[in-house]
């Protein structure tokens, strides 16, 4: 593959993806319309005339010149505060502009890699969570734009695949963490990294049981790649293995960010997951891919990267 389309090239997984592939070898074609993507994410990205930004909605039809070897199918809201402030562009992204980055990768004779999540699990009832589990999830629940836009986009993945259109699978991506984040966007790690350097209250909702399984970004967008370059269908889950729950996350990141703060219970999102950990079985044995950057080292690399930052907004 020499020339990768990225969509949503400029969120947080994006850019890390636009940066492998760059570092790897690869042309990238970057499409973003910035509704929660930064274009400071790929500001400082090692071009060297290999890396083309196109600001574009991918519900458009995509006319991109020139040949493309794959299509990764990144752009959509990804955080519940977005996606519960961005309801209607959440589910048009994931479903028009599926089928439109599908059509797009047909067009080209694309790869097509649709960057799909653990939220198609919902609450779930089998754990961990191995790709053949079809999942728990409330259809008309406040979380229902994210986790059944990304099971329709899931559906047409397939489908084109079915129908011989399209090489295309699907990775589904579990928690991640590391620089680039949006602090406020209301997930747990740049949340406590924000409250625990700004000396405040880490905010845990509930009684903080409820479990998460965390990945470095840099392990993440490498299974993501990896899964890009082979031939595999998937679905793969990719993310860490190694669960805990987020009253003890909170803990580390005080303890790691050498901070004061101490900590406040906020009342439990609606349908919030009472556990998540992937069955890592397929990437294991299909892609040789496993974790290599521990939590503790991970969460000191993003600390020093908030600390760098200027004054994180929450």
């Amino acid at each position: 593959m020499t020339r990768v389309l990225v969509t949503g090239g400029a969120g947080f997984l994006g850019s890390w993806l636009c940066e492998q592939m760059l570092d790897t070898g690869h042309e990238v074609v970057c499409v973003d319309n910035f509704l929660t993507g930064c274009p400071e994410n790929i500001a400082d990205l090692p071009e060297a005339g290999r890396l083309t930004v196109v600001e574009a909605d991918v519900i458009d039809d995509l006319d991109v010149p020139g040949p493309i070897d794959l299509v990764c199918h990144l752009a959509s809201p990804a955080s519940p505060r977005d996606y519960l402030r961005y309801p209607a562009e959440t589910l048009r992204v994931n479903s028009l502009g599926t089928l439109r980055a599908l059509r797009t990768a047909e067009r080209k004779d694309a790869r097509f890699v649709l960057a799909s999540t653990s939220e198609v699990y919902g609450d779930p009832q089998i754990h961990p969570q191995p790709e053949t589990y079809w999942g728990n999830v409330n259809p008309v629940g406040p979380r229902s734009v994210y986790d059944e836009g990304k099971r329709f986009a899931e559906a047409a993945t397939y489908s084109a695949r079915r129908e011989g259109r399209v090489d295309a699978g699907a990775v589904r991506i579990f928690n991640t963490y590391g620089p680039r984040m949006r602090f406020g966007d209301g997930r747990a790690v740049p949340t406590f990294i924000a409250q625990a350097l700004a000396g405040e209250p880490l905010t845990v909702a509930g009684d903080g049981q409820q479990t998460r399984s965390l990945c470095y970004v840099e392990d993440t967008v490498r299974g993501i790649r990896e899964f890009a370059e082979s031939d595999l269908a998937g679905p793969v889950n990719i993310g860490g293995d190694h669960e805990l729950a987020t009253l003890e996350l909170a803990q580390t990141i005080i303890r790691l960010a050498d901070s004061r703060s101490g900590i406040t219970a906020v009342d439990r999102p609606e349908d919030d997951p009472s556990m998540r950990r992937p069955d890592l079985s397929r990437a294991r044995e299909l892609l040789g891919w496993e974790p290599k950057v521990d939590l503790t080292e991970g969460l000191l690399r993003t600390i020093a990267w908030a600390r760098a930052a200027s004054r994180p907004a929450r």
